[in-house]
C-alpha cells in the first residue's frame, strides 16, 4: 500500500517480512523460518521468497502464501532465527542481488521507537531485530513510521517528539489496491491504518486485552524518522546488535523489557490448547455481540477489530472468518471496512 503511494506501480517492490502471524493464524509460538515452509524459492544464499504455491509445514500457519497470490510485490522471508547477525546477512545479500534504488524500513504504530521499559510495550522483539540489522548494513535506509500509536503500545502523544516530517498521508485511494486483502487479513494495525485513511475516527479496541486505540486525523500519516536516532532511543536494539540466535535476543528482551513476547505466546498456546472451541450458534453469538457492544459503549469505544471480537466472544481464531461473515450478513451497516462499528445506544 505504501509502496504504491510513494513510488507508483511501475517498479514493484521486494518486501522482506516476518512470517509471524501470532496465534490467531499460527498455533506455533514465535516467528517461522525457512525450514517451516515448503515451496520457497531461493533469492540469495540466506534469502527465500514466498510464492503463492508455498505452504507452511503443519502445524504452523502463515498468511504469506495467500498474500503472495493477491499482491504484485515479491515477498521475501525475514528470518530472525540467527539473531541480528543473521538478519544483517540477509539484508546484505538481498542488497547485493537487487541493487535497489531505495530501501525503506516501515513500522506501523511506532513501537520501533520504544526504549524498552514502557509499561504498555507488548511486542518489541521483531522491531528491535530489524532496526539493529538495518543500522549495520552499508546502505542508506529510510525509517518510516505509519499510523503513530495504532498498535496500541505507545501513544501518538508519546511518539510525537520522536517523529520527523510527514512524507505522506494515506488516502482511500491508496487503500483501494489492498481492499480485498484487508477483507481477510487479521493485521489489526494495518486494518486501522486503512480505516483511518478512509476517514474512520473514534476509539478502537484491539488485541486480546482490549486495548483502546484512538483513530484520529494523525493516524493515516507516514513520518520519516532518523535511523540512528531511533537506534539510540531503542535500548533493546542496541543490546542485541551482535546476537547470533533468537534465544539470545529473547534473553536480552527479558532483561531489558522484563519479558519476551514469545514466552507470552508459549503460555497462551498452552492455555488455548486446553480450551474447547465455543460453538458458533447464530442466535447465541448475536446476543453475545449485543452484550459486548453495550459494555464497549460504556468504555467510550466506537469500533473494534474482528480479531478482538473473536477473542472477546471466546471463539477460536479459526472461527474469525465465520463470525465476520455472520455479522456482515446480519448487520452490514456496522461494517467500517475493515473494522466493526459499535452503534450508538438506541
Amino acid at each position: 500500500m505504501l509502496h504504491a503511494a510513494l513510488y507508483g506501480d511501475e517498479d514493484q517492490a521486494v518486501i522482506l517480512t516476518y512470517a509471524w502471524d501470532r496465534l490467531l493464524i499460527d498455533p506455533v509460538p514465535g516467528p517461522r523460518g525457512a525450514h517451516d515452509f515448503t515451496g520457497l524459492e531461493a533469492v540469495a544464499p540466506s534469502v527465500w521468497s514466498v510464492p503463492a504455491t508455498a505452504r507452511p509445514v503443519t502445524p504452523a500457519g502463515s498468511t504469506l502464501p495467500r498474500l503472495a497470490a493477491e499482491l504484485p510485490q515479491t515477498l521475501a522471508l525475514l528470518d530472525p532465527s540467527h539473531g541480528v547477525e543473521g538478519v544483517t546477512r540477509q539484508l546484505e545479500e538481498l542488497l547485493a542481488h537487487l541493487a535497489p534504488e531505495s530501501i525503506d524500513l516501515l513500522d506501523v504504530g511506532g513501537d520501533i521507537l520504544a526504549r524498552g521499559d514502557e509499561p504498555t510495550l507488548k511486542s518489541p522483539l521483531a522491531d528491535a531485530v530489524t532496526l539493529a540489522a538495518c543500522c549495520r548494513v552499508n546502505a542508506p535506509v529510510r525509517l518510516l513510521v505509519a499510523g503513530p500509536g495504532l498498535d496500541g503500545e505507545l501513544s501518538a502523544e508519546d511518539l510525537r517528539p520522536l517523529l520527523g516530517p510527514v512524507v505522506h498521508t494515506l488516502t482511500a485511494q491508496d487503500v483501494a489496491p489492498v481492499d480485498t486483502v484487508l477483507e481477510w487479513h487479521p493485521s489489526e494495525a494495518t486494518g486501522m491504518l486503512a480505516a483511518t485513511a478512509r476517514g474512520t475516527r473514534g476509539i478502537c479496541e484491539v488485541r486480546d486485552a482490549g486495548l483502546p486505540v484512538p483513530l484520529t486525523d494523525e493516524s493515516p500519516c507516514v513520518h520519516e524518522v532518523d535511523l540512528d536516532e531511533a537506534l539510540s532511543h531503542n535500548t533493546l536494539a542496541r543490546a542485541i546488535t551482535a546476537t547470533t540466535t533468537l534465544d539470545e535476543v529473547e534473553a536480552h528482551s527479558r532483561e531489558i523489557c522484563g519479558f519476551s513476547e514469545i514466552d507470552y505466546e508459549r503460555n497462551k498456546a498452552l492455555w488455548l490448547k486446553d480450551q474447547p472451541p465455543a460453538p458458533l450458534d447464530e442466535g447465541a453469538v448475536l446476543r453475545q455481540v449485543d452484550e459486548f457492544e453495550s459494555e464497549a459503549r460504556t468504555r467510550g469505544v466506537t469500533h473494534t477489530t474482528f480479531r478482538h471480537l473473536t477473542e472477546a466472544l471466546n471463539l477460536k481464531g479459526s472461527q474469525r472468518s465465520n463470525l465476520r461473515q455472520l455479522l456482515l450478513t446480519r448487520r452490514p451497516e456496522q461494517y467500517a471496512a475493515p473494522l466493526w462499528r459499535i452503534p450508538d445506544a438506541t
